[in-house]
Parts: C-alpha cells; sequence; structure tokens
C-alpha cells in the first residue's frame, strides 16, 4: 500500500475535513471517530506520511513514536477510561481489513469491549 496524500487522514491534517479533535500536539492528533463502534472511540494518527505501524515503526523519529504512544494514555486518561481499561487497535494491510493508507489507531472505552477475538475450541 502506498501512501496517499488525499486519504480522509491527510485531508484532515491539512484543514480540508473537518473533525472533532480531543487531542493535539506536534506530532499526533486525535479525534472522534464518525461511526464510534463504543462510548469512547477516537482516532489517533501521526501527523507525518507513514502508511502503516510498519512504515512508522521504520521511519518515523523517535521523538514522533514516544509522543504517539504518550498520546494514547493521554487520551485515555483524558476520556475517562484509563481505569476502567479501553482497548487499542490497529489494521495493517488488506488481510486486516486497512481502509486508510493512514497508520492510525483506534482507542475504544466507556463499556465492557467483550473478547478481543473468539476462542477456538479446544482440540480434543
Amino acid at each position: 500500500m502506498e501512501y496517499d496524500r488525499n486519504n480522509v487522514f491527510a485531508r484532515i491534517l491539512r484543514g480540508e475535513l473537518p473533525c472533532t479533535r480531543v487531542y493535539e500536539d506536534a506530532h499526533v492528533l486525535a479525534f472522534r471517530d464518525i461511526r464510534p463502534q463504543a462510548p469512547t472511540h477516537v482516532v489517533l494518527i501521526p501527523k507525518g506520511e507513514y502508511v502503516s505501524v510498519d512504515d512508522f515503526a521504520a521511519h518515523a523519529s523517535a521523538e514522533e513514536q514516544a509522543a504517539f504512544v504518550r498520546a494514547i494514555a493521554i487520551v485515555a486518561k483524558s476520556e475517562g477510561v484509563a481505569e476502567g481499561g479501553y482497548r487499542v487497535l490497529s489494521n495493517h494491510g488488506a488481510a486486516a481489513h486497512q481502509e486508510v493508507p493512514h497508520f492510525h489507531l483506534h482507542l475504544f472505552g466507556g463499556r465492557d469491549l467483550g473478547a478481543m477475538l473468539p476462542r477456538r475450541a479446544e482440540r480434543g
């Protein structure tokens, strides 16, 4: 997947599309998802042009990476889900159904989120 400078998150970063910001610093923007899957559903994106978590890990500066990880904790606390628990999810590539070619993660919380994946039946 190549970086597309016209993807929805790039357009949000350029101010071409609106978003409801919940956090921003020099390296990260966090905003409410327009189709929330939980009471708290925030999307966090780096401001740099990174397609995936692999691209971000390989090419982002240490400062960008640290800011991104810090932002997760800051947003979880500010949204009131840090103590009760929250889920962080990032899709990578076609098999994981990554829809936007800009590295991003979703922070979900505000209710019991259930098991991440269904458990496989024990083989006997």
